[in-house]
């Protein structure tokens, strides 16, 4: 379909939570036009990112192209989503997806996750399993982080930045992203001590193709290829792009992103 015949996906929202902590989640769906047999892509950002991203929007114009289903969300307090950004945890964040899915009812589902989005489709995966309800074709993970609280943040705090956690309850960090700091709050990192999925086999179902960039300064690729190890049962294809940053958001980038999705979703 060409790009000025490319609609705009339709926007959603669902409620999520108990009264007194209700936050309303805004979502950007695309019906499939052309393969509804097809599985939805279900994008899971990162760790501050949100739904109008690069990678997110290739992913929704790739789904264009080839007339499938598209899901882009806001957690809570990211983007257009409602909630406190502060209030945020891992399981928090899946909690919302899975009200993402339960609302919208796709059949089979792609998760493309970026980043922490890894770690939420990791964990969506194995829920998806338990329940047994969709079908699972395929993830897609983008310079994943699972488990960065406990693996790439806690070993490196610095004793300010522990006795902020104890006094303050959080700790700011600059970003190279944001002119507005990280924030990282004690919250965050004992739920994602209770979300970690690298201490044994992690079992999909599916087959999963990892993208990761080997000059990223805040995933190492190292953690990709650890990644791998937990995955032994699964069809694994993990790309390693030399130059590629953390973001991988630069022309060459998405085009292996449209490839590697295009693949899961069978679009020729």
């Amino acid at each position: 379909m060409p790009e000025d015949q490319i609609k705009p996906p339709q926007p959603k929202s669902v409620l999520v939570g108990p009264p007194g902590s209700t936050r309303e989640i805004a979502i950007l769906h695309r019906p499939a036009e052309t393969r509804p047999e097809a599985p939805a892509l279900v994008w899971l950002g990162g760790y501050r990112s949100d739904m109008s991203g690069t990678k997110a929007i290739e992913m929704d114009a790739l789904a264009a192209e080839c007339g499938s289903e598209a899901i882009r969300f806001d957690y809570s307090g990211h983007g257009a989503s409602g909630g406190e950004f502060r209030d945020g945890t891992i399981s928090r964040w899946l909690e919302e997806a899975l009200a993402v899915l339960d609302a919208l009812k796709p059949t089979r589902v792609v998760l493309v996750g970026s980043s922490m989005g890894g770690w939420i489709a990791l964990l969506l995966a194995r829920e998806l399993r338990r329940r047994g309800s969709l079908a699972l074709d395929g993830l897609a993970l983008i310079a994943p982080a699972p488990d960065f609280t406990s693996e790439l943040i806690e070993p490196h705090l610095t004793e300010d930045q522990r006795q902020a956690l104890k006094d303050k309850g959080y700790f700011e960090e600059p970003s190279e992203y944001s002119p507005e700091p990280n924030i990282y709050t004690r919250a965050l990192i004992e739920d994602g001590r209770a979300n970690q999925v690298l201490k044994g086999i992690i079992e999909t179902g599916c087959p999963v193709h990892i993208l990761q960039g080997m000059a990223d300064p805040d995933v190492p690729y190292k953690h990709a290829l650890t990644l791998m190890e937990h995955l032994p049962a699964d069809d694994v294809v993990l790309t390693l792009i030399r130059a590629g940053a953390h973001r991988l958001s630069r022309p060459q980038d998405l085009e292996k992103l449209r490839s590697a999705l295009a693949t899961l979703i069978n679009c020729d």
